[in-house]
């Protein structure tokens, strides 16, 4: 990987993403309180959800659309194939077997892509955070 390639990669934010702000703003909004990147220790997993409300159990994912291949949005690179294929397939995969853990261990999981419309997903949030009461 060129020195260029590895400052922009370097640059790439795993939390705080633009989605992910402004979703956490309007539940604060909202007078919901959360945690922000906990690590979650389950048996055989360690997660860490964008935005946890750890009394209900509840945790919200934002998923980019590339990262994480959203069907709508995500493509699959045309260059370096043999390098980005595998690493979004392992995303997937962590993707999966986090909600796994997760639900096994009685958490209510939900994952958001980054271009759904804000005002949709509060309501998904508040929606599972009412089912949790």
């Amino acid at each position: 990987m060129s020195a260029g390639r590895s400052r922009n990669m370097a640059a790439i934010k795993r939390s705080d993403t633009k989605p992910e702000i402004a979703l956490r703003r309007a539940l604060h909004q909202l007078g919901l309180r959360y945690r922000k990147d906990l690590r979650i220790d389950l048996d055989g997993a360690r997660v860490r959800p964008d935005i946890v409300f750890t009394k209900r159990k509840v945790a919200v994912f934002v998923d980019g659309c590339f990262w994480h291949v959203c069907p709508d949005h995500g493509r699959q690179p045309t260059v370096n194939d043999w390098y980005w294929a595998p690493k979004l397939r392992r995303t997937m995969e962590r993707d999966r077997h986090a909600n796994e853990a997760l639900s096994k261990a009685g958490w209510h999981v939900i994952r958001l892509w980054e271009h759904e419309p804000l005002p949709s997903a509060v309501k998904t949030v508040v929606a599972a955070l009412k089912l949790q009461e």
